[in-house]
């Protein structure tokens, strides 16, 4: 029953053209335009070469992906699923709750795998040269989708479809400006760095990019940042969620 649902899931997904603007168009456009215009003057970027500059922006995209799919896309369709008595009468067939919840989970997971090698495809045509221990960024990426889930399943899960609708899209939009994804951290005033270190997605973006940027061990800081949100996020969610 999970895999047919989860099946099902991903396929309303990816018929959805808002979703599919969210999870693939503007990531993969960011990617190119960034890295192959001298936009945002980023910490390896030379005159002369866009290669240097994806090795920046690429892990921060990718941690994009996973906001856009986990957060954003999951929070609009699961508020619209309520508020449409979707989640009602699923919750009351023969699916359990806990198994809906997991379907969507694993929508997510298909979602954002596909999402990861189709940006990494591009990455690379782009001269892209990733280093770092692969586990440590499947951690990174398990911890960044779990956070994100909690929060998108808790936004829609409390508040009327019209305002998740406005509100994901608001969030996503702020995260992408201030979250370190392709405007690096440095260029904020310091105080506000010491606040938007905390936030998830400079976590993921900034764990991504120590690891197959710089080559660097497992951030540990960075996961602790993701494991705190996970916590909290899903918590809440299945504290506050309503079916109704």
């Amino acid at each position: 029953m999970i895999r047919a649902q989860a099946l099902l899931e991903t396929r309303m997904l990816l018929r959805n053209g808002e979703q599919l603007l969210l999870t693939v168009v503007i990531p993969t456009l960011l990617l190119v335009l960034f890295s192959a215009v001298d936009i945002v003057d980023v910490p390896t970027a030379t005159a002369s070469g866009a290669g240097k500059a994806v090795d920046f922006l690429a892990p921060g995209i990718l941690a994009l992906a996973v906001m856009s799919t986990a957060f954003t896309g999951q929070a609009i369709g699961t508020g619209f699923d309520r508020r449409y008595g979707v989640l009602k009468r699923l919750g009351a067939s023969p699916l359990p709750r806990w198994a809906l919840m997991a379907a969507k989970t694993c929508s997510v997971l298909v979602t954002e795998v596909l999402q990861v090698v189709l940006l990494t495809a591009i990455a690379f045509a782009l001269g892209w040269s990733p280093h770092g221990d692969p586990f440590s960024v499947v951690a990174l990426l398990v911890l960044g989708t779990a956070a994100f889930s909690g929060l998108g399943l808790l936004m829609a899960g409390t508040l009327k479809a019209e305002v998740t609708l406005a509100a994901a899209n608001l969030v996503f939009l702020l995260l992408l400006v201030a979250g370190g994804v392709v405007v690096p951290l440095e260029k904020f005033p310091e105080a506000a760095q010491q606040v938007l270190q905390f936030l998830p997605i400079t976590a993921l973006s900034d764990g991504l990019r120590d690891v197959l940027q710089h080559g660097a061990g497992v951030p540990w800081a960075d996961l602790g940042i993701l494991a705190g949100w996970t916590v909290l996020g899903l918590g809440a969610a299945a504290r506050f969620f309503r079916w109704e």
